[in-house]
């Protein structure tokens, strides 16, 4: 799959075709055309993702079955997009063509991006980046590829601008191999999903709160009762069965607030 990014701009220019569709399949956004700008504001230790982005078409349909029974859905034409540092500030840009013209007349259907660690240094030599800070925002009426149940996608009017607070969160695995990683906990799912049909602008600015780490710990052998232990930034040990961080706890605690 080939594609082509202006280094300076983070404009899409060019997609690469896509396989099963009925005609061979161009991208040609017209010149001038409408574009949705996505920018990230990234913080200390971390960086940004490489952007998900889904351009969808009825004309060029997909067939899909299920149960035996053959179905058509609009087709689908995925690309990776590396959102451009500008100039030498923290916040990083891409910019997507709503319109991708074409023989199949692609049009932009949804966008996966976030942040993640970078610098996991300060946690230990083997500690490696986890997921946390992810963000879906979707243009159409298609389902996106990443999906939470129950569904809590947010929709929004306009232009959408997206402020969270995140903690750093250091996770031990033991069973099934040892693994160390560096997360993000924020309020919500991994993934905060948003519609936003007429943006034009998408923004999101997470905040790091670095020095309030939570690190867990789970058990080393699997029995009953043996849950993972969170340890809090103000020591506090909760082991009550929760697969994740309390975020509420996280802010409480930063807030000097009882929780």
């Amino acid at each position: 799959m080939n594609f082509l990014i202006n280094s300076a701009s983070g404009t899409l220019l060019a997609l690469a075709s896509l396989s099963g569709c009925a005609q061979q399949p161009t991208f040609a956004p017209a010149p001038g055309g409408e574009q949705v700008t996505i920018s990230i504001k990234v913080p200390q230790d971390l960086a940004a993702d490489s952007m998900r982005v889904m351009y969808r078409s009825a004309k060029c349909p997909s067939k899909e079955s299920a149960d035996g029974v053959a179905y058509e859905i609009d087709g689908f034409y995925p690309i990776e997009v590396q959102p451009q540092r500008q100039g030498q500030s923290d916040l990083y840009e891409a910019k997507l063509a709503r319109n991708g013209g074409g023989s199949c007349q692609w049009h932009l259907s949804n966008v996966t991006f976030g942040v993640r660690y970078s610098n996991t240094a300060r946690f230990g030599e083997i500690v490696k980046p986890g997921g946390g800070g992810g963000v879906i925002v979707v243009f159409d009426d298609n389902p996106p590829q990443q999906r939470s149940y129950p569904d809590r996608t947010e929709i929004i009017s306009g232009d959408l601008l997206i402020k969270r607070d995140y903690y750093p969160w250091v996770s031990e695995a033991f069973l099934g191999g040892y693994e160390k990683q560096a997360r993000l906990v924020g309020e919500g799912d991994i993934y905060l999903t948003f519609k936003a049909p007429s943006a034009k602008e998408v923004k999101f600015i997470p905040t790091l709160h670095s020095e309030s780490v939570v690190y867990s710990a789970e058990g080393k052998v699997k029995q009953k009762g043996n849950y993972t232990r969170f340890t809090y930034p103000d020591g506090s040990i909760i082991a009550d069965g929760s697969s994740e961080p309390d975020f509420d706890k996280l802010q409480a605690i930063r807030l000097g607030q009882e929780h």
